[in-house]
């Protein structure tokens, strides 16, 4: 092939369109644990609210409930894939391997958002989140039923693999956020001037994106290193619904999402999706939705 503008005009549309295939081809997971807010600076600044008390009988003046919060942000990170394409094979015409080389990355790129939202959930053992308390800890600070203060947790310590009790079930509130300040784009640096492609004849085709993952609430979700049991989830399960605002009326978090890795896969559909264990009603069959992540491990 006779390298020229257009030539390489064509190529480079030829790459983009398998790339696109590539991320098309992805359904990913993280949407149903994030919440995508927009972004438009370096960071964004959250804060922790202190739950709106419920509604109350209005007799004499209104009371104004002022809200206290807790700096929380999340920075952006760039992030970036990029692909060589060595000048000889473009002037032989040996292209038919990269179609599926940029296919691939637009697979990789898709995936990435799901790869971060997973990489954190896991570390959330030993993170702080908005109110400055690990995420999955036995200090957050929560209410009781007369509306005082308690120390509320959402996790049972333990050493072996963890899984994930979660309400999914809203659409303005998630247990992780997802923050994207610019969408994944393909770019490339194919005129003769560039250096890469004066000094080792390397075309290069890369994408790149800035976002960044962390923590929403931590009301939503639950975690355990402990033995996936039905005591053990049933604990999980009345700590959740067990949960108060100041004035002591329910938060309303009911639980509809059970995650777990392939090691506790069958644990958990034992726990979930047999109606009967030993001849007796399995009285946890089919209260979550079972959710197997291979990053969970």
């Amino acid at each position: 092939m006779q390298i020229t503008s257009s030539a390489l005009r064509a190529l480079s549309q030829g790459f983009q369109a398998a790339f696109l295939k590539g991320i098309e081809s992805v359904a990913p997971k993280w949407p149903l644990v994030a919440m995508e807010v927009a972004s438009t600076h370096k960071m964004e600044n959250y804060g922790w609210m202190k739950d709106i008390p419920g509604m109350r009988e209005w007799t004499g003046d209104r009371v104004i409930n002022n809200l206290e919060a807790i700096s929380y942000q999340i920075v952006n990170k760039h992030f970036e894939q990029t692909i060589g394409v060595d000048r000889d094979d473009i002037e032989d015409d040996v292209l038919g391997i990269y179609a599926n080389r940029f296919a691939m990355q637009g697979e990789i790129a898709a995936q990435h958002a799901d790869t971060l939202v997973w990489k954190t959930l896991l570390t959330a053992f030993t993170t702080a989140g908005l109110d400055g308390q690990n995420f999955f800890g036995s200090t957050h600070p929560g209410y009781d039923a007369n509306g005082a203060d308690v120390s509320y947790s959402n996790y049972q310590a333990g050493a072996l693999s963890p899984w994930f009790l979660m309400d999914l079930s809203r659409t303005y509130m998630k247990p992780l956020v997802f923050q994207k300040r610019q969408e994944v784009r393909f770019v490339q640096k194919t005129r003769d001037d560039n250096d890469d492609v004066f000094n080792s004849r390397t075309f290069k085709y890369g994408v790149d994106g800035r976002y960044n993952v962390g923590f929403g609430f931590h009301q939503l979700a639950y975690a355990g290193k402990v033995a996936l049991t039905g005591a053990n989830y049933q604990a999980a399960r009345l700590a959740m619904l067990k949960q108060c605002k100041p004035d002591g009326s329910s938060v309303n978090v009911t639980p509809t999402h059970l995650l777990v890795g392939p090691t506790l896969e069958a644990d958990a559909r034992a726990l979930l999706k047999t109606e009967y264990t030993a001849g007796s009603t399995n009285y946890w069959f089919n209260s979550a939705e079972l959710v197997v992540v291979p990053a969970l491990g």
